[in-house]
Order: C-alpha cells, then sequence, then structure tokens
C-alpha cells in the first residue's frame, strides 16, 4: 500500500467517527440500511441452498457463496456502514493515529447495534411474508451452526473478517466498478463457501431460525454471538489491519 492508500483508509476512520459525533442519527441509519443488505444476502443464500438442498447440495452451497456476495456489493455502491468492515477501518485509523481507540469504539458500537436492528427488521418481515418456505431448511442446519465448538467457531470467525475486510479494502482501493465487483464476489464467497462465521450475517439467521425453529437456545445463541463477534474483531483489525498499517510507507 502507498500512502495516498494510507490516507484514504484513515481518513475514512476520520470521516466516521465525525459523523457519530455530529450527526449520530444518520450514521445509525446508515448501519441500519447495512443490516438491511446483509438479510438481503441471507435470505438470497438461504432460499438459494433450498432449492438446490434435496438434488444438488453442493452446487446450493456454491451458489449460495455467490449471491451472499451481493450483501458487501450494496453497501459499497449504495452505501451503508458494517461493523466487520468497519473493524478494519477504525483499527487502520487507530494504527495510524488518526483516531483514538475510543472513537473507533464508538464507531463499533453504533455499527453493531445498527446492524442488529436492521437484521432483526428485516428477518421479521422475511418471516412474516412465509420465508419462502425454508423452516426445513433452516432446522437442518441451525442446530450444528450453534454447536460448533468454541475454539473452531471462533477462528472461523477471525478468518471469516479478514476475507470480509480485504472485500472493503477492495472496494475503497479500486476506481473501475468492474473490478470492485470481482474482487468482493472473490472475497465474500470465499468466506461463505469455506463455512466461516460472520457476526452480522449470523444477526439475520438466528432471527429467522428462532421464529421459524422451535426449541433453539437463547444462550446458545448469544454465546455464539460473543464467540463470532470477537473473532470477527480480531480478524479485521489485528489479522489485517495492523499488518497492513506496518507494512505501508510512511510518506
Amino acid at each position: 500500500m502507498n500512502f495516498e492508500d494510507v490516507e484514504k483508509i484513515s481518513n475514512a476512520a476520520k470521516a466516521k467517527s465525525n459523523l457519530v459525533s455530529s450527526n449520530f442519527f444518520k450514521y445509525f441509519l446508515r448501519a441500519v440500511m447495512a443490516g438491511f443488505f446483509i438479510d438481503v444476502a441471507m435470505i438470497y443464500s438461504n432460499v438459494v441452498g433450498n432449492i438446490f438442498s434435496k438434488t444438488t447440495p453442493e452446487w446450493g452451497k456454491f451458489l449460495g457463496a455467490l449471491v451472499f456476495s451481493i450483501a458487501v456489493l450494496l453497501i459499497s455502491f449504495v452505501g451503508g456502514e458494517l461493523f466487520t468492515g468497519n473493524n478494519m477501518v477504525m483499527a487502520f485509523g487507530a494504527f495510524d493515529k488518526k483516531v483514538s481507540w475510543k472513537e473507533a469504539g464508538k464507531v463499533w458500537g453504533a455499527s453493531y447495534v445498527g446492524n442488529f436492528v436492521g437484521c432483526l427488521i428485516f428477518a421479521l418481515i422475511f418471516v412474516g411474508a412465509g420465508a419462502s418456505g425454508t423452516a426445513d431448511y433452516f432446522a437442518g442446519f441451525i442446530n450444528n451452526k450453534l454447536s460448533i465448538p468454541v475454539g473452531e467457531m471462533f477462528f472461523r470467525a477471525v478468518l471469516c473478517n479478514f476475507f470480509v475486510c480485504l472485500g472493503v479494502l477492495c472496494g475503497m482501493k479500486l476506481k473501475s466498478d468492474a473490478g470492485r465487483f470481482l474482487m468482493i464476489v472473490m472475497c465474500i464467497s470465499g468466506f461463505v463457501v469455506s463455512g466461516f462465521e460472520h457476526c452480522i450475517a449470523n444477526m439475520g439467521i438466528f432471527v429467522t431460525a428462532y421464529c421459524l425453529v422451535p426449541g433453539l437456545s437463547i444462550g446458545a445463541i448469544l454465546k455464539s454471538m460473543l464467540i463470532v463477534t470477537l473473532g470477527n474483531m480480531v480478524g479485521g483489525a489485528l489479522l489485517l489491519a495492523w499488518p497492513l498499517r506496518k507494512m505501508s510507507a510512511d510518506k
């Protein structure tokens, strides 16, 4: 990364922090919209998986991973504030000393809560619309998702946000819409098809599954959310943002 790219990411971190401080409602609405976009991808991916589940489930997994990329594409092209992408951007700004860790924490908190509100609203609308007949499909995987061993769950989350933040970084760095589209699809579909864990996508999945599948444990859901959130933060802030800043030229 050259100095111009360093400045671009650090300035983005500063702009996010300034918006949270000066117009919290506007920032929060952007985070809610990002939650909507994540749920659009969650619905699309799971409906595709459901369609192929009884005939060619391997194609359902692959195509579901591809279409999930629409989440970050919408955020990149339309706009929105995604917690997991902000893990990289705000940490980079903090490592570059353009924002404080307290400012980074405020952005993370606002985007996390806003993403949850968006995911909750959109998932409840999806359930109210009949969930496209996916109740059995959700029942088929949700308990396995919640019972992933803690260590595996954490490292799946670390790897997930490394992929996601690479997609976000390419969306910020590349000038060509075609280039941004290709790299975002490659990065986002990579984490989905690999079975990694994304805390914001899980918000929509868990809300939908809780409404459709009897007997789900709230405790297990909250435990998963905590572990995956921490893993995503490590993946974006430490596994990607820190080495990116350290390997970049100062001038």
